[in-house]
């Protein structure tokens, strides 16, 4: 039975939070877009452009739990907005040097890897002022629609980026992109969130200490609360086997469903699993359904898992196409659901920290997904290679929850 009430979009803070998210997320891969094109047309490096990849994922597991020790100490709301000022600043800057044509690879370098450490600030802060924003009641709903409007920039994101490019030129275009940005910092400036309104007062945030010293403080902290523990377990699986490292094969899988492709399919298979992911988040939040439960997660990312074993054994392309759209919406739905799991579950005082370790397993360890379906795919091939990364997350997921539920008996036991 639907209840409207739960939703967070009810909320009009979440809705403007929710909006300015979705343009900022929007901006974010149009810059993607963009400076990978010029990287491509000026430098014509392989290297530059592994880097490229490599430089979004590799802030996210070296500094996560940094990060999130920073949202826990400062306003989120201020660290959100920092992370906003260095996305304007590499987009400007950008611009200027393609402008100018004075562009070089230490130039292209330093601008990837400050718009990875934006992108740090920005998750694990704005994953707290949802709480702070819906509170404990609506999170998973807020969650949910977060993730769905991450992946609406990320659908819109490069369409708009290659008109842009087309219409005004690439060093015009991402120039005009960092505007974009603004209207999220304009809101964040006025928004009654962050430590200041909390009607109760959470326990001092801790020192923040930095490295690895902080990632073993944080996980010392909830080594107990087996919720947390097997959820950041499973995601990292996930990112560490699969992540989204099909989608950089997604040539080489059109080409072999579809030899002759002009670039029509290709373009459908790679928005397929996003129109599903947006499709869960509608659907699930109009009907309310699903609420956040550990074993629920486990179930979906199984389904998930069996989806992918059948996207890599398929021969026939409108096939594929149904698989990756059912594909995206286990994968929204999982993923917001472990967050919420998260968060809930979380000490308040360490909450950003927490949100920043599962940020680290989250996103971090799809570094390595690469090495799962890219380097062992060029040995085996792709199909191959994803269907093996698959059916090794299952075998550890299996682990997992085994583990879990062996904890949960012995608490009971000795309860």
């Amino acid at each position: 039975m639907s209840n409207p009430s739960s939703s967070a979009i009810r909320h009009p803070g979440f809705r403007w939070f929710f909006l300015g998210n979705a343009l900022a997320m929007m901006a974010d891969n149009i810059e993607h877009v963009i400076s990978y094109w010029v990287i491509f047309d000026k430098f014509q490096s392989p290297s530059l452009a592994g880097f490229a990849v490599v430089s979004h994922w590799v802030p996210f597991l070296l500094l996560s739990v940094w990060a999130g020790g920073v949202a826990d100490k400062y306003d989120p709301r201020r660290v959100i907005q920092w992370g906003m000022y260095v996305f304007i600043f590499v987009a400007v800057t950008w611009g200027i040097l393609i402008y100018t044509d004075t562009i070089e690879i230490w130039h292209a370098g330093i601008l990837l890897i400050l718009h990875g450490f934006a992108g740090v600030l920005w998750a694990p802060a704005a994953q707290l002022l949802i709480h702070d924003i819906v509170g404990k009641d609506q999170l998973h709903s807020g969650v949910r629609l977060m993730a769905t409007s991450r992946t609406l920039g990320i659908l819109l994101g490069p369409a708009i980026g290659g008109g842009l490019m087309l219409w005004l030129g690439p060093a015009t275009a991402i120039s005009i992109n960092a505007i974009i940005y603004i209207p999220l910092v304009i809101w964040l400036w006025k928004a009654p969130y962050g430590p200041a309104f909390r009607k109760s007062k959470r326990e001092p945030a801790a020192k923040t200490q930095g490295g690895f010293i902080e990632i073993i403080t944080t996980y010392k902290s909830i080594s107990g609360n087996k919720n947390i523990i097997s959820m950041i377990l499973l995601i990292g699986c996930v990112s560490f086997f699969v992540g989204n490292a099909y989608q950089a094969q997604m040539p080489q899988f059109t080409l072999n469903l579809v030899p002759r492709d002009n670039g029509f399919y290709y373009s459908i298979l790679l928005i397929a699993s996003g129109i599903g992911a947006m499709s869960a988040g509608i659907i699930l939040e109009t009907k309310n359904m699903l609420a956040p439960k550990t074993s629920s997660v486990f179930y979906l990312v199984f389904l998930w898992c069996l989806a992918i074993i059948a996207f890599a054994i398929s021969e026939n392309i409108y096939v594929s196409i149904t698989i990756l759209f059912i594909m995206g919406f286990f994968e929204l739905t999982y993923n917001s659901m472990a967050q919420t799991i998260v968060q809930l579950n979380a000490p308040p005082e360490i909450r950003g920290r927490v949100v920043g370790l599962f940020n680290m397993s989250f996103l971090g360890l799809k570094t390595f997904s690469g090495v799962t379906t890219g380097f062992i795919g060029s040995a085996i091939g792709i199909h191959w290679a994803l269907g093996l990364s698959s059916v090794l997350l299952v075998f550890f997921a299996v682990i997992i929850s085994l583990f879990l539920i062996f904890n949960i008996k012995t608490q009971n036991n000795t309860g």
